[in-house]
């Protein structure tokens, strides 16, 4: 429910405020946490290829450190957003931070395979709850006309943290043999910021509404119509908005009539996305050094084509807002499936490197495209929980694919493993065309 104040109900004061700098302080402040859980995502890839030289671990062991981080951001995600919905999507934001923070710090003390899965499989609850919550939070909040390149401008935040991951395990890890370690030890930061996000970012006013928090509601609406330079709009009248208190609440379901083809469509998208991206990218500095390139050398290629996120989430964001929501998923998921089939069969550096940068590039733009789309698809009360429900169905996809890799490594070499997830995003982008188009309309329409 969005309750009617000055002929406008909050939500529509929210939708047609310009960008502001209100805007980008959410946008920032989420982004920054978005960023460093890509960055302890994307170390995992660069400790697994030292922790392999150094331990002495096979594969079997190697996928279990890649995948059981995924297994905690499947239930991490569900749960994360079962609770946005319940408790405020703000206190959720900062418990998963500060969660996954303290983890990782830990993860660096580790002098055993056992204890680094263990504290992996925590670093996992807390990313997994993050991302959706997130993006719920930034949608919430963004005018419509912009909505999807605002969350699309969220999500490039992913690629920032990935290329940190990718500098520190170039520059860092290589220089010692503990070099893991330390690298490791910067996840300590999402701790003290986890403080920041607490008490500086705004909950979501459709969430207060929801709890019947009208006036908190409307004072966090004037403070964005101030920041646009808006006239304060009049304030509820307390008696029209006190039913809505007392009214009992129903709660809809994500697989309700109404929501069931989209929640189908959003949730075979997750998986298959989820399948290739981290199939490929958590292998891919370890799959290189296999395929004979020294160490810092693989590490260097892996820094190369992480760069190449940055353009693909750009298109994303200015054709999500031209193409629509849909049209820019599917082409991108189309562009990721033909990318990943070249890089398989790649086997000079130039192919390699041009390829893998095709491969970020529509990978990364549908990233965008996918988190966009996901807050647009259900109404305030389920929409923590049906973005967080599609999350954790592709976590599944995501700890299956690095234990996936050694075997399809072993079945056809990097052709077999980079031909299936090609399959994969092909899948999705069929899958992509079954969601309905939300460019441009309320959250509440």
């Amino acid at each position: 429910m969005s309750v009617v104040t000055g002929g406008l109900t909050r939500g529509e004061r929210l939708d047609r405020l310009p960008f502001t700098r209100r805007h980008g302080t959410l946008l920032t402040g989420s982004g920054v946490g978005w960023a460093l859980d890509a960055m302890d995502v994307g170390l995992i890839s660069f400790v697994m290829t030292a922790l392999a030289a150094q331990w002495h671990l096979n594969d079997t062991q190697l996928s279990w450190i890649g995948s059981i981080g995924f297994v905690g951001m499947a239930i991490g995600a569900s749960v994360g957003g079962l609770l946005a919905d319940r408790v405020g999507r703000r206190q959720v934001f900062a418990l998963t931070l500060l969660v996954y923070g303290l983890a990782t710090g830990a993860s660096a003390l580790v002098g055993s395979v056992a204890a680094l899965i263990v504290l992996r499989f925590v670093v996992g609850l807390g990313l997994g709850a993050e991302l959706p919550v997130a993006s719920t939070l930034v949608s919430e909040f963004a005018p419509k006309s912009i909505r999807g390149r605002v969350v699309v401008a969220l999500e490039a935040f992913w690629a920032v943290g990935w290329i940190l991951a990718a500098l520190i395990g170039y520059f860092v890890i290589p220089l010692h043999a503990e070099g893991w370690r330390w690298a490791l030890a910067v996840g300590i930061v999402p701790t003290a910021y986890a403080a920041f996000i607490r008490w500086r970012l705004p909950e979501s006013v459709r969430f207060l509404e929801k709890q019947g928090r009208f006036a908190e509601a409307e004072a966090s609406v004037r403070v964005f119509e101030d920041a646009a330079g808006v006239p304060p709009q009049p304030a509820g009248d307390a008696a029209a908005e006190q039913p809505a208190v007392a009214a009992p609440r129903t709660r809809e379901s994500i697989w309700s009539p109404r929501y069931r083809l989209r929640t189908a469509a959003l949730w075979t998208v997750w998986f298959c996305i989820n399948l290739s991206y981290y199939g490929a990218f958590i292998w891919l500095p370890s799959l290189l050094y296999r395929s004979g390139f020294p160490l810092v050398r693989s590490f260097e290629y892996t820094l190369i084509i992480t760069l190449a996120q940055i353009p693909g989430y750009a298109a994303a964001a200015w054709l999500i807002e031209v193409w629509g929501r849909r049209a820019t998923l599917a082409v991108f998921l189309t562009g990721s499936a033909t990318a990943a089939a070249f890089f398989g069969a790649s086997d000079q550096v130039w192919t390699i490197i041009g390829s893998g940068c095709a491969l970020s590039f529509f990978n990364l733009g549908a990233w965008g495209a996918l988190y966009a789309i996901g807050p647009e698809l259900y109404p305030t009360g389920v929409r923590g929980t049906g973005t967080g429900a599609a999350a954790a169905f592709g976590r599944i996809a995501s700890m299956l694919a690095p234990l996936s890799v050694p075997f399809l490594a072993r079945a056809g070499g990097n052709p077999m493993i980079f031909g299936v997830f090609a399959a994969s995003f092909g899948v999705a982008a069929l899958a992509s065309l079954a969601l309905p188009e939300k460019r441009a309309q309320s959250l509440e329409e």
